[in-house]
């Protein structure tokens, strides 16, 4: 009896320690955590650089007027549909993580062991994040400024536009008798035309100026968007080439204008020319928002880089400097994308895009 209660004693004592070890354990790794985590958010001296660049990524919450909120809906196809209202509740499900050590600010399966050769994202990620949260911001601020142009048209047709209706009709017929009908060849095409490139420039144009608002982020410096809106660009602009000069001409524009017998070496450059107009497009877009973004937080974070008052005045005062030249690129990339848009359009259809001149010049 009594050795029975010894082995009952010592197996409490190992019980006893086993758990103080693991609340221990447990008790050191949340404070490594929040200790990596207030590193984090309080970075010092060459971490400021990399901390405020980092910021500038996609992420799965909204990052809006320098404050972080959670709303965004998860969606992830992964051995089926998996949906969360947002990454609390992600995290919360033990499924996936954003805080993986092996793999930092990626979504990730808990479940997978993370070596370096394996995948352990899921599937797809549909998810809503904040690049795609600022897009419906943009289209939903274009779209309340045209209905109330719109509304003013309704209720005084006669009347002379004035405040947001008068801006709207004159970037409007800007677009028209500057950008769309020099370019598209002709009336009929540029009317046909004018939807596209006038929602494609209030477009980019309210995404360019978002990102240029305190805390706030720029869709157009993510290579996803651009690379979208350069596509868009791309099946437009041979569309309406195939719809007006026909396949066979659409075919024979391949090659270039040299005979059928070059075609093996016409067609494969021409191809290229066709996929290298987008892509310049996505790439300029791209890199000019993205350029201005970095130069910006770096002359920002020198600031915090040298911890003196001395690089201040010289820090804010180039800082506004670039801020009023992004200002003027958010207009000028807005531009220059419908504009090499139209340009496209017309060197796809080739000697078609002159069908209509006499009715294009008349108008």
């Amino acid at each position: 009896m009594s050795i029975d209660t010894t082995s009952a004693h010592q197996h409490h004592d190992t019980s006893t320690h086993v758990a103080v070890e693991t609340h221990a354990a447990e008790a050191h790794a949340q404070g490594a955590h929040h200790d990596a985590a207030a590193d984090h958010a309080n970075p010092k001296g060459g971490e400021v650089f990399t901390h405020l660049i980092d910021g500038l990524g996609d992420h799965h919450q909204l990052d809006i007027f320098f404050g972080q909120f959670p709303i965004l809906p998860v969606m992830l196809v992964d051995d089926g549909f998996h949906f969360y209202s947002n990454v609390d509740e992600m995290e919360a499900s033990g499924e996936y993580t954003l805080h993986h050590p092996n793999h930092k600010h990626k979504l990730v399966k808990t479940h997978t062991e993370c070596t370096v050769n394996e995948s352990v994202s899921p599937a797809l990620d549909l998810s809503i994040t904040n690049f795609v949260a600022y897009e419906f911001l943009a289209v939903a601020v274009v779209s309340i400024l045209i209905l109330i142009a719109r509304k003013s048209y309704i209720f005084n047709p006669l009347k002379a536009p004035r405040g947001i209706q008068n801006v709207i009709e004159s970037v409007v017929v800007y677009i028209r008798d500057e950008i769309v009908l020099p370019n598209v060849g002709t009336k009929k095409r540029a009317d046909r035309m004018m939807p596209y490139i006038t929602a494609l420039f209030f477009f980019i144009l309210a995404l360019n100026l978002l990102g240029l608002m305190p805390g706030c982020h720029s869709a157009t410096g993510a290579l996803g968007v651009t690379a979208a809106l350069a596509f868009t660009a791309f099946l437009v602009v041979n569309f309406i080439s195939i719809k007006d000069g026909g396949i066979k001409s659409w075919f024979h524009h391949l090659l270039g204008g040299a005979p059928w017998y070059m075609a093996l070496i016409m067609v494969p450059i021409e191809i290229v020319g066709l996929v290298t107009k987008p892509f310049a497009l996505m790439i300029r877009l791209f890199a000019n928002m993205t350029a201005g973004h970095i130069v910006l937080l770096s002359l920002v974070g020198l600031i915090f880089f040298f911890e003196s008052w001395v690089v201040t005045p010289v820090s804010v005062s180039f800082s506004v400097f670039i801020y009023l030249l992004e200002l003027l690129v958010a207009f000028l990339q807005a531009y220059i994308f419908a504009v090499l848009t139209s340009v496209f359009i017309g060197l796809a259809l080739g000697e078609h895009v002159n069908h209509d001149k006499h009715a294009a010049e008349s108008h």
